[in-house]
């Protein structure tokens, strides 16, 4: 992928500690959107990333937490069950290939 070309990810966490757990939480917060507890979708590219990755790396304890990042897909089939969760203000948009955040 080429450096400024933005993929689609999924960010998954457990986190052991509750202090490191708001660490985490407010570092994906500023590059992503909460789709669960514990769960981001953000749109990067891949300098973005590794900012992500290093910060991650930084304030997780690897023996305790987990954290895992899965590539999306440009045009991911979906099935949602049940309650759907969205912070207030944020609304998820399908333009083309692109997920867009916009607020209300």
């Amino acid at each position: 992928m080429p450096l400024n070309q933005a993929q689609t990810y999924l960010v998954c966490y457990d986190i052991a500690d509750p202090k490191r757990l708001g660490r985490v939480h407010r570092l994906l917060r500023e590059q992503g959107i909460p789709v669960q507890y514990s769960v981001f979708t953000a749109q990067l590219t891949a300098k973005e990333l590794g900012r992500i990755i290093a910060g991650l790396v930084e304030r997780i304890d690897e023996r305790a937490d987990d954290v895992r990042i899965y590539p999306l897909p440009s045009r991911p089939e979906t099935t949602s069950l049940g309650l759907q969760y969205f912070p207030d203000g944020v609304l998820l948009i399908e333009k083309g290939k692109d997920l867009l955040r916009a607020l209300r």
